[in-house]
């Protein structure tokens, strides 16, 4: 279900709060597995309605994927917006994305950092990634590449392949940190693993760079890496 599904516990979890008997949420849910938007859209509008935060970026999401409803990017920001208010990470960081490419707003880099920096604060892997990025390239603040490094590393220790790319980059360009090409080896064979193309090219490079003891080293710290990411 992508994102829909990522925060579907959380309504869930108030549905039992407000003394529910589940009966909508469930008919919402089979709906929605079985394609019919509309009717997940239906039956969970009341919620979002009611103020629950978790359903309100449910349904800010199909606004902003067209699902059950025309793609409508300022009606997500709406229902966004709604649910970032009451500290609704998710919703915090799909604000950020609506601001950095002005989709239903006005293209706004600050106010972009803005909402990354909130969802970040909150453990978000890729409000920090985002974040890392403004940073990096001194976008709505400014440039700074050892505050980017830094989000970059929160969100790769999570398991996010953009971050473990972009902070084993910088171990190689040493920016925001001292060129480390064990380190960056490490991290870009971590977002390899993962599928990521760009981390590909860039280990390629690195492997040119680095002798076979110090890939083992790397090939050593990354299985370690990746078990407590795992674990």
């Amino acid at each position: 279900m992508g994102r829909i599904a990522a925060i579907l516990a959380c309504v869930f979890a108030f549905l039992f709060s407000a003394g529910s008997t589940c009966a909508d949420f469930y008919d919402g849910l089979a709906a929605y597995d079985n394609g019919d938007y509309s009717t997940a859209l239906e039956e969970w509008l009341p919620y979002a309605e009611q103020g629950n935060a978790a359903a309100q970026a449910v349904i800010g999401t199909m606004y902003y994927e067209g699902k059950g409803v025309p793609v409508n990017y300022a009606g997500a920001v709406k229902w966004f917006l709604k649910s970032a208010e009451q500290g609704y990470g998710k919703a915090q960081f799909q604000l950020g994305v609506m601001y950095a490419k002005g989709e239903g707003v006005s293209k706004n880099d600050a106010q972009a950092f803005n909402w990354y920096s909130k969802a970040a604060e909150q453990g978000n892997a890729d409000a920090q990634d985002n974040l890392g990025l403004l940073y990096a390239n001194g976008e709505g603040v400014p440039k700074n590449y050892a505050q980017a490094f830094n989000w970059f590393r929160k969100a790769a220790e999570q398991g996010n392949a953009d971050a473990q790319n972009n902070l084993g980059t910088m171990y190689a360009m040493g920016k925001g940190v001292s060129v480390n090409n064990v380190r960056a080896y490490m991290w870009l064979s971590l977002a390899k693993a993962q599928g990521h193309k760009g981390a590909a090219g860039n280990l390629d490079i690195i492997k040119e760079e680095i002798n076979t003891d110090q890939i083992s080293k790397a090939q050593r710290l990354a299985t370690q890496m990746w078990k407590k990411i795992n674990n």
